[in-house]
């Protein structure tokens, strides 16, 4: 069957078509500036990009504009849409509603909803996408994936924060956790790849972007990870600050005179390596190439970085008393041999042993550990869009 894969925000939305026998992806692309002049690009396996500039005043034309690009006479990756078989909707926050995905009903869209104070800014954008799949879709089927459901496995002494309780029972204030599509595909991945029953594993999986966090996976299950109610808690990010003493924000705030919306901008979007660099970039790549130039706020960004790594890796081997193996995924993760190479080198005790040439390798799955290192430490590329696809024929 063919899936679409729909990854809905706010003035953006990311799509791919793939067949779920061969798990090929047979068309992908992106709409940007929805609502403000609206940009489609559009490629079918094989062929060129495709940019067309169009009005998008809604999520609804830029979804319609995807499946007339999907039967196009000349570029189409379908002949008709009735070739659509399913689409796997991208959801932020299930809240404590959904440990599992779901086929999409009216209950379902209800419950989504009530999660909205979660994530205002995530998941009201992605339930205008399922309603605009919905409208112009009528009769497919539609399923949910959460980026929380996989972290719902965790205990309460992972999840509790050291609150007064009603705050929990009233507003669900917790740790949720993110990015569980693409740590539930690279654990179970990485278990294959490197030949362990994951039912009978510990794996930690550092899924390291501009966005990073980390879980811990005994048995198949997580038991922890390192964001919380909001994506901002962990490690530190691109632009996010991670763990910080909370009275700094009442500090910061007073010294800058700022409010809370000025003071959550500063932690979400001008911190991370980005601040430690002095505002110098929140991309690796440049951090490295100012590194090697000299540049010592450049080197401390980057040591935080992989410092705080290293340190939620040993707290999670005390979690789980133990660890088989650890993958590491998402672009810095998949692409970036200095930032294992340093995490690792905090990590000698555990007899992890790092195999330097391999560790060159970028963007594919290959084993980074020697053959004598007592723990398994392996790259694995995330693919969150084909988890999505295969979560979804799962259910329909």
């Amino acid at each position: 069957m063919n899936v679409l894969v729909i990854n809905c925000g706010s003035s953006s939305l990311k799509y791919q078509l793939i067949n779920s026998e061969s798990e090929a992806v047979l068309a992908k692309g992106l709409c940007e500036r929805i609502g403000i002049d609206g940009r489609l690009t559009y490629q079918k396996a094989g062929c060129d990009k495709e940019v067309t500039e169009a009005a998008m005043p809604t999520h609804k034309e830029a979804i319609q504009m995807v499946l007339d690009a999907l039967v196009n006479d000349k570029t189409g990756a379908i002949g008709d849409l009735s070739e659509v078989n399913a689409v796997g909707h991208r959801v932020v926050h299930g809240g404590e509603k959904f440990a599992s995905s779901v086929v999409i009903n009216e209950d379902v869209l209800k419950a989504i909803e009530e999660c909205n104070d979660l994530a205002p800014l995530h998941n009201p954008a992605n339930l205008i996408g399922i309603h605009a799949c919905m409208e112009l879709m009528p009769g497919v089927p539609m399923v949910a994936v959460f980026d929380t459901a996989f972290h719902q496995t965790m205990p309460a002494k992972a999840y509790l924060y050291g609150l007064p309780y009603e705050y929990y029972e009233k507003y669900g204030v917790r740790r949720y956790g993110f990015h569980g599509t693409s740590h539930s595909f690279v654990s179970k991945h990485a278990a294959e790849f490197m030949g362990l029953d994951l039912n009978h594993s510990k794996i930690i999986v550092a899924h390291l972007g501009n966005g990073a966090s980390i879980s811990a996976v005994l048995d198949g299950q997580c038991v922890d990870t390192s964001m919380g109610l909001t994506p901002l808690e962990g490690l530190v990010m691109g632009t996010r600050s991670g763990d910080i003493d909370p009275a700094i924000m009442e500090f910061i705030a007073k010294k800058e005179n700022l409010d809370i919306a000025g003071v959550m901008n500063v932690l979400n979007k001008k911190s991370g390596v980005q601040g430690i660099s002095g505002g110098l970039s929140s991309d690796f790549r440049d951090l490295e190439e100012a590194m090697e130039n000299g540049n010592q706020m450049a080197a401390n960004a980057m040591e935080v970085f992989c410092y705080r790594v290293a340190k939620y890796i040993g707290s999670y081997v005390a979690a789980m008393n133990g660890v088989d193996a650890i993958a590491f995924t998402a672009g810095i993760g998949e692409n970036a041999g200095i930032v294992r190479e340093k995490v690792l080198g905090y990590l000698g005790y555990l007899g992890i042993t790092l195999d330097a040439e391999a560790n060159k390798g970028r963007g594919e799955d290959m084993m980074i550990s020697t053959p004598d290192s007592k723990v398994k430490v392996a790259v694995i590329p995330t693919n969150e869009e084909l988890a999505i696809c295969r979560e979804t024929v799962a259910l329909v």
